[in-house]
């Protein structure tokens, strides 16, 4: 009796103190999940390049390195006028004491009731920025002081995936080495068919969200809305969550275009209904075709990882999903027989 004690005790303590290591190396643990993800995305092209020659590999290098240069100038100068952009939303919400509503809505019960239990937009903007800006004001300090930590962080992400996409065989070995060797056949088997489906889902949602975003400023400069830059980044940003994204873009839209003008938000959101719908029909089953897709357990991944880490986790409930999908097979359904390693 004296020893189950003593052992269940062990296992207790020994268990609180992992999970004590863990949460203090937490910064750690992420940076290194946040690697193996984008190199699992890269992952095609560091296949493409195996066994060529240096020549071709650094005109291919160079290429990419081009690529990632100009997204970034172009993200650069996109917050930049996204910035601008938004002050001018905010000076005219400010002084604005009615919202654009249709002519044909005017002096109807709907005009009405919505009048009643909306707010007008000056009252609004106090609430959510404060009296003379004093709740908006801490967030873009604590966002100016976060830049330094958010750079930083992306290139040890950046080094860190490249040196596990070289090394992804000694790597394994290495981890697989922990395993008993009757377990190691179904582990890898398990992990390299995980990787190749994240990076696939990855790799869909960053192209689906560019397209997104260079097609709504492109569209909504042609149109003329004074917000171009800013509503295109809303919008790629909302491609980036899988289900409630384009909602959510459609929304933005709505309430920017109640402050603007009626005829230009109807041509707008006709425009990014039209964008929307041509990326999921032509554009997004040719980037990832899910051969792991569960509609019932990604919305129940959705609605409890949302609620627990916000818009983070409704961006990491799909790939969980297909995960936990692939290990039940493996392990559960098609269970293969314990053997030695290869």
């Amino acid at each position: 009796m004296t020893k189950q004690l003593v052992r269940f005790g062990l296992a207790v303590m020994t268990t609180l103190l992992a999970i004590a290591v863990l949460w203090q190396f937490r910064i750690v643990i992420a940076y290194l999940a946040a690697s193996i993800v984008l190199a699992a995305a890269l992952r095609p092209l560091i296949n493409h390049l195996v066994g060529r020659s240096f020549t071709v590999i650094a005109v291919w290098v160079l290429l990419y390195l081009a690529i990632l240069g100009s997204f970034v100038v172009l993200l650069f100068f996109t917050i930049d006028a996204a910035i601008f952009e938004i002050q001018l939303l905010a000076q005219r919400v400010a002084i604005q004491d009615n919202w654009m509503l249709p002519t044909w809505l005017k002096g109807s019960a709907f005009q009405r009731s919505l009048m009643e239990r909306l707010p007008p937009p000056t009252k609004l903007f106090e609430a959510i920025t404060g009296e003379d800006g004093e709740l908006i004001l801490p967030v873009i300090f604590g966002f100016m002081q976060n830049i330094a930590k958010i750079v930083t962080g992306m290139v040890i992400i950046v080094f860190l995936s490249i040196y596990w996409g070289i090394n992804q065989a000694h790597f394994e070995r290495l981890w697989l080495s922990l395993l008993p060797s009757d377990q190691r056949k179904l582990v890898r088997g398990i992990w390299r068919t995980i990787e190749p489906e994240t990076g696939a889902y990855i790799r869909s949602q960053l192209v689906h969200s560019v397209l997104a975003g260079l097609l709504f400023g492109f569209g909504y400069w042609l149109i003329g809305s004074p917000y171009p830059a800013f509503l295109a980044l809303v919008g790629a940003l909302a491609c980036l969550i899988p289900l409630v994204g384009a909602v959510l873009a459609l929304i933005s839209i709505l309430v920017v275009s109640l402050m603007t003008s009626v005829q230009l938000s109807l041509f707008m959101i006709l425009y990014t209904l039209v964008i929307l719908i041509a990326l999921r029909i032509w554009v997004k089953p040719r980037l990832f075709n899910p051969r792991w897709d569960n509609p019932v357990l990604t919305l129940v991944l959705l609605m409890g990882l949302a609620d627990a880490f916000g818009l983070l986790g409704l961006i990491v409930a799909p790939p969980l999903s297909a995960m936990c999908q692939i290990v039940w097979d493996r392990v559960v359904s098609h269970r293969e027989v314990p053997g030695a390693a290869d």
